[in-house]
């Protein structure tokens, strides 16, 4: 045994309240996605696609410029939905920041 006294763990310096003010640049709503955000997801994403309000997106990437939108009701051999991925303009922001919340989207 050493005579060093044991100094706690610092802990990491806690983000504010709300995180970061930009959602990040890719994320999916199902939990089996390595891209899943559950807790970013609670707080409600906005989403522009090709100039739209779009509700029915399932996942998206900035950087690449696509979404992914359910087809139907139709199910893939495994139960899950079926998607398609559509290429465009993407555009992100947190609802939960009001009507003046900072957007990420692709610089040209």
């Amino acid at each position: 045994m050493t005579d060093t006294p044991i100094e706690p763990e610092k802990e990491a310096p806690a983000e504010s309240k709300s995180g970061t003010d930009t959602p990040p640049d890719h994320l999916a709503i199902h939990p089996r996605s390595k891209y899943y955000g559950g807790e970013l997801l609670e707080r409600g994403i906005g989403i522009n696609f090709r100039g739209e309000r779009k509700h029915n997106i399932e996942e998206y990437c900035i950087s690449e410029g696509w979404v992914k939108v359910q087809v139907g009701k139709t199910m893939d051999r495994k139960g899950n939905p079926l998607l398609i991925k559509l290429n465009g303009d993407v555009e992100a922001w947190f609802e939960d920041l009001g009507d003046d919340a900072p957007t990420i989207k692709k610089d040209a």
